[in-house]
Formats: C-alpha cells, sequence, structure tokens
C-alpha cells in the first residue's frame, strides 16, 4: 500500500487538491480536517465555544464520525446526519482548530486515520498526517502559499456558497488559525523533515494540481 501524507496550513487548498490528485492515481481520499471539523461541529452543539470549557471525554463518548462514499462522492456523517455542508464554515473552521489542539480528539480519530491508510492506498491530508499519523507515509507533500493566497481562495470558496463574509476577516480568521495550528502543545502543524515543500502562492488551481501529481509521480518511481 501507497500513503501520500499532504500536510499544511489551511487555505492552501489541501482538501480539493487532495482529491483530484487520488482520483488521478486511483487511490482514496481522506479528508482529516473534515473529521476534526464534524468533531468541532459536535462539541459547538453542545454548547462549547472555541476555549472548550466543557467535559472533552463526556462528549467524545457521544460522538459517532463515519466517512462513506455516497455517489462517488466522500461524505462524512455524525451520528447519522450527513453533515458535510455545515462544517464548511468559519465558525466550524475555527472549533476544528480547537478541538485538534486536544490530546484527548486526537486520540480519538488516530485509529480511524491510521486503520484506512493500512488497508488502502490513500492520499491523507491535514495539519499532522506526514509527522504524527502517518510518519511512516512514502510520499509526504508539504503544501502552503501566502496569507493573502489562502485567504482569497477561502473567501472566494465561501461568497460562492452565499456566506456575507469579509476578505479582511476571512484573512484575519486565518492568521489566528495559523497561529493556534503551529503553536498548540499536541501534534502542532510543521513541514515533516522528509516532506517536498509545494508553495503555490500565484498558482492557477491547475498548476497546483500538476506540481504535487508530478511529486507524486516522483516519489511512486523512487519506491519501485
Amino acid at each position: 500500500m501507497i500513503s501520500v501524507a499532504i500536510d499544511g496550513p489551511a487555505g492552501a487548498g489541501k482538501s480539493s487538491l487532495s482529491r483530484k490528485v487520488a482520483e488521478h492515481f486511483g487511490f482514496i481520499y481522506v479528508d482529516t480536517g473534515a473529521l476534526y471539523r464534524t468533531v468541532g461541529l459536535m462539541f459547538a452543539q453542545h454548547g462549547a465555544d472555541t476555549e472548550l470549557n466543557c467535559n472533552i471525554e463526556e462528549i467524545l463518548a457521544l460522538t459517532k464520525v463515519e466517512m462513506k462514499f455516497v455517489n462517488g462522492e466522500q461524505r462524512v456523517f455524525l451520528n447519522g446526519e450527513d453533515v458535510s455542508e455545515k462544517i464548511r464554515t468559519p465558525e466550524a473552521s475555527m472549533m476544528a482548530s480547537a478541538v485538534s489542539a486536544k490530546p484527548e480528539v486526537r486520540a480519538f480519530l488516530l485509529e480511524m486515520q491510521r486503520e484506512m491508510a493500512k488497508n488502502n492506498n490513500v492520499v491523507m491530508d491535514g495539519r499532522d498526517i506526514g509527522t504524527v499519523v502517518l510518519p511512516n507515509a512514502e510520499i509526504k507533500i508539504y503544501l502552503t502559499a501566502s496569507v493573502e493566497d489562502r485567504a482569497k481562495r477561502r473567501y472566494d470558496e465561501l461568497i460562492a456558497k452565499g456566506q456575507e463574509v469579509t476578505f479582511q476577516d476571512v484573512c484575519e480568521d486565518m492568521i489566528k488559525r495559523d497561529y493556534n495550528d503551529m503553536n498548540r502543545a499536541t501534534a502542532p502543524l510543521k513541514q515533516a523533515d522528509d516532506a517536498v515543500l509545494a508553495d503555490t502562492t500565484g498558482f492557477r488551481f491547475e498548476d497546483s494540481l500538476n506540481l504535487l501529481i508530478n511529486i507524486v509521480e516522483k516519489g511512486i518511481e523512487a519506491i519501485k
């Protein structure tokens, strides 16, 4: 089995690019960010804010997260409900950052992620895939871009979905999330020592995709 680990900050295009890379190679795509967003949604539904002043273990005990393929599309379910759209809001993003800093939450999702990689060729994206979740992944990529580029992509995505946001708010949220992700005590966001850096600042989507495909192709060749 071959595992492709793609890490990087928020708004780098990990999900959309990883999905396309997986399609290109016929691998299964695992969106770990969706898992954390789903857990974050569960905490929000129980009245928790980003400080998480609540009984974490108690809420996790009530939480069932599943990934299913529906009509060829990966959907995420929380306690049987399809929440694939609900988890794509700025609020869900901040809650995802909050819960992902908690060791209990990371442990809760860790085995689920590793089991997927053990049984399938996967492209898995997140914040600590190459450093913690799949440290022995055959191919590791650190995908990034400037804060302005990433904020613009996220802003355009949210506007297209009809959400009322300002570019300044999205940019400030992204800077805050970058700081939280890179400075948390548990599994902080960082480039793995053996990861290939892919900086897509100024790139169109097609250019970014071609860059990642080339990196993965070289990685597969090296394995052979």
